[in-house]
Formats: structure tokens, sequence, C-alpha cells
């Protein structure tokens, strides 16, 4: 999967999270999938603790920590239609 694709699947929603970025659709930190990776946690036990993510999902929080080491900004689209029923 293309990284820009990967990247698609994390979300910032100021009303969400307090604006953390998280895999799209859910409440699910980015941040949280890192460090459960950085403490030697596998994706399959990831996948099992949380059945409605994808192992792409846990890819792109992998992705958008790499962008973020860079020292890169990446931007992503708030989500219009919530932000607009807000």
């Amino acid at each position: 999967m293309a990284r820009n694709d990967l990247l698609s699947r994390i979300s910032i929603d100021p009303n969400i999270c307090f604006g953390k970025p998280c895999i799209r659709g859910h409440r699910i930190w980015v941040s949280l999938i890192l460090d459960y990776l950085a403490s030697g946690t596998s994706i399959e036990e990831i996948l099992e603790a949380y059945p409605s993510i994808e192992r792409e999902d846990i890819l792109a929080c992998i992705a958008y920590g790499s962008e973020m080491a860079r020292g890169a900004f990446v931007e992503l689209p708030l989500d219009k239609k919530k932000e607009a029923s807000a």
C-alpha cells in the first residue's frame, strides 16, 4: 500500500480526541498504537485487542510516526462533515 493511501487512514478532527491523530473512524490514537509497538506488542496482538481495526491501520500509524520523526508536517484534512454538524 502506498504511503499516501496509508496516511489517508489517519484523521485529525479537533472535535474528536482533542484533535490528536487517530485511526480514521475510530477513537484510537496513533500514539497509542505506536506505544504498543514500542513496548514489544506484536501487530497480531494489537489486532486481537482491537478487532475493529485492520493491519493497514497499524501500518498507517507507523507511516504517520515516520513522517513526524523526519520533522515533516503531514497535512491531513479535517473531517468537514463532522465539523459542520458541530
